[in-house]
């Protein structure tokens, strides 16, 4: 079972009796010793369902059930692979009834939760509201509710905000709704205040492995903990030196915990890296030298020394792009002395910074030079908020039990619905154990609320059920236009748009994403429709009901366009647990890597534990960033840089110096490399040029 891993690994793999901490260095193999502990779990006699893996993203679920798939085939399927909040869910379904929520409850998005803090604050700004819901997750991702928050508030504003918390918990109460920090929250409120569930929970999992351990909040470690129970039996996965989410609530604190709660914790450690070279590996273990050890390790590869680190300094960040690109090319051109043939394709490069804006100038030199690219987390289509809004009103004619879809569209736009109302028909709704479009046609409604606001709700209903006949019956794409656009008139969202937004030509670019969008669904509706050459062409003529069912897929296509043969651009962050063979990690300059820390003179005696602590963490991210090239790395600073308006000088990032790069490492202009192969191309071509004359002219 665990042929191919080395001495570590199956250390790692075959302890299966008690808590357990593998420290998986970058590019370590962790996925492969997760999935093979699995297997050897399995093995041993545990029932693949009694064993949960926990990972952070659904992206990583996807990939390790793939995985472990290949290695124990069908059992694999049994086998709990899934997110903390996806795991929340399933504990919130099947017991959430305990904290008074019926096992449909809805999970609000990000927006939602904007719309109803705006609400419970009183406010029409967005902006302060999202400043309300970042302060909100916070509280929630160290346990508190609004009355331990304010309880603890430092001043008149966490006041405030506590207070707002409050009335947003009983909105949300009130609604059968939770927010995303309540899918870790409710659960550990679940195993720490009603023991029957714990101990149903601790008997159903036998061994539960957690992925990217460093990235987990307070909260998450305690439900690890309520879930394993005293016997411990569990199996940590994480990197110290890769943890980059102490913004979003992730404590190295959980780590630290560790061998305090449970002194027989055996620890692990991965040091073999599979997939850098020893050049780029060392720069690496240099960077992450400074910051302090939980448990100290060094990287190590048998890949051989590789490309030395290239340094690449540019006048400007417009300039730096430029040297990016040029670079690309050259590689690409291939040096078949250095590089081989391999590792040619667009898709092997990756351009990496540390804040969205950097990406402007990347793009603009990319398309100047015809490079196809993509940049890594960009916001889908559809998840813009327009899109939506009108999704949620499709979602409800599909299916009208979808309460999130419900609260969005009787909200969106406002129809003096107000959250009074919702909050009895909410009540009423779970009283009786019907969803929120079911409880608004119950004969024993007015026994809960005024009539006129059961008028309102009634119209509302009355209209959805219109629609739903209406959409129905709307078949092919210039029904389904005229339908959809006699449709926006009456909500009057045009209106709505521009009401929302300080600023017109903000307004003006969603409403034409929302023309698209409509155009877009039309022309799924199909029928006799002209394409972009001006030709009729017939498709098969489905109603909008039909093209709305299919909603719920469209999210998911962004996702499957993940082998393009493109270049990357992408945030640090979004770099974490992906590799390239060649990356380029640029604008490596003081003020933006690290960022800029508010009290730091460059003199780390002298600045202050928290701006020290994200210094620590800034030097993470740099080596989060080294560690995804596999073959070549070049880092990049710029002499200026904008700052506003202005350009200002920039000095380089005090992570290159840390990177300790020995003399021979080449500093080099990537256009003076590519003139010179191009230079070498045109000779060979000349001389092939002149060979077949030579020939032609002595053939007789």
């Amino acid at each position: 079972m665990s042929s191919g891993l080395n001495l570590a690994q199956q250390e790692a793999v075959n302890y299966m009796h008690g808590p357990c901490l593998v420290l998986a260095g970058a590019g370590s193999g962790k996925t492969r010793v997760i999935t093979h502990k699995i297997a050897r779990l399995i093995q041993a006699g545990l029932e693949p369902n009694r064993i949960a893996a926990i990972t952070f993203t659904n992206k990583a679920a996807a990939e390790m059930r793939e995985r472990a798939k290949g290695l124990i085939g069908r059992d694999a399927k049994k086998v709990v692979v899934c997110t903390f909040h996806a795991l929340g869910v399933r504990m919130m379904r099947e017991d959430g009834a305990v904290l008074g929520l019926k096992p449909a409850f809805s999970i609000l998005d990000s927006d939602d939760v904007t719309k109803i803090l705006k609400d419970a604050g009183g406010t029409t700004d967005a902006a302060t509201a999202r400043i309300w819901q970042w302060t909100i997750s916070k509280w929630k991702n160290m346990g508190l509710d609004a009355a331990q928050a304010e309880a603890q508030a430092v001043d008149d504003n966490e006041r405030i905000t506590a207070r707002i918390m409050g009335r947003y918990e009983e909105r949300l109460a009130a609604y059968q709704s939770v927010d995303f920090d309540d899918l870790i929250g409710l659960p550990l409120k679940l195993l720490q205040q009603h023991d029957a569930v714990r101990a149903k929970w601790q008997a159903a999992l036998g061994h539960v492995l957690v992925d990217e351990y460093q990235d987990t909040n307070a909260t998450q470690y305690e439900v690890l903990k309520a879930l394993v129970g005293e016997r411990g039996r569990f199996t940590a996965v994480g990197d110290d030196d890769q943890s980059i989410y102490g913004w979003r609530g992730a404590t190295l604190d959980n780590l630290k915990k560790l061998p305090v709660d449970y002194p027989n914790l055996k620890v692990i450690k991965l040091e073999q890296n599979y997939r850098s070279t020893s050049a780029i590996l060392r720069a690496a273990n240099n960077v992450i030298g400074p910051n302090p050890k939980l448990f100290p390790k060094t990287l190590f590869s048998e890949l051989g020394e590789g490309e030395p680190v290239r340094i690449v300094d540019a006048d400007s960040e417009a300039h730096e792009a430029e040297r990016t690109v040029a670079r690309i090319q050259s590689l690409r051109a291939g040096d078949a002395t250095t590089q081989g043939p391999q590792h040619k394709e667009f898709r092997d490069f990756a351009i990496l910074y540390r804040a969205n804006h950097q990406a402007r100038v990347f793009e603009q030199a990319l398309r100047k030079a015809q490079i196809p690219y993509k940049v890594s987390g960009g916001q889908s289509f559809f998840d813009r908020a327009e899109i939506k809004d009108l999704c949620g009103w499709f979602r409800l004619w599909v299916n009208n039990d979808d309460d999130p879809a419900f609260l969005r569209a009787v909200t969106t736009p406002k129809r003096g619905i107000g959250h009074t109302t919702l909050a009895a028909l909410g009540t009423f709704a779970s009283q009786y154990k019907l969803s929120l479009f079911e409880a608004l046609f119950s004969p024993s409604l007015p026994s809960v609320m005024p009539k006129r606001a059961q008028e309102g709700l009634h119209e509302f209903g009355r209209y959805i059920n219109d629609l739903e006949y209406r959409a129905r019956r709307t078949l092919g794409a210039e029904d389904a236009r005229a339908f959809l656009a006699e449709w926006l008139k009456e909500i009057d969202y045009e209106k709505h748009l521009y009401d929302g937004e300080d600023s017109e030509q903000l307004a003006a670019s969603r409403w034409t994403n929302v023309m698209e969008f409509c155009d877009w669904m039309s022309q799924r509706c199909g029928g006799t429709i002209d394409d972009a050459s001006g030709a009729t062409v017939e498709s098969e003529r489905k109603s909008l009901l039909e093209v709305a069912q299919t909603i719920s897929l469209l999210s998911t296509i962004s996702e499957r366009e993940q082998d393009q043969n493109v270049v990357t651009l992408s945030t640090l962050h979004a770099s974490k647990g992906l590799e390239w063979p060649h990356v380029m990690l640029v604008g490596v300059t003081e003020g933006l890597l690290p960022f800029k820390l508010d009290d730091d003179n460059g003199r780390q005696e002298k600045i202050s534990d928290d701006t020290l602590t994200r210094l620590q963490e800034e030097r993470r991210l740099m080596y989060v960033g080294i560690t995804r090239a596999q073959r070549s790395l070049a880092v990049s600073w710029t002499k200026r840089r904008k700052k506003g308006r202005e350009m200002v000088a920039a000095q380089p990032s005090r992570f290159i110096a840390e990177m300790a790069l020995d003399k021979k490492t080449a500093k080099e202009d990537p256009r003076e490399k590519l003139k010179a192969l191009r230079a070498e191309f045109a000779r060979k071509v000349q001389d092939n040029a002149a060979a077949a004359a030579a020939a032609a002219a002595a053939a007789p």
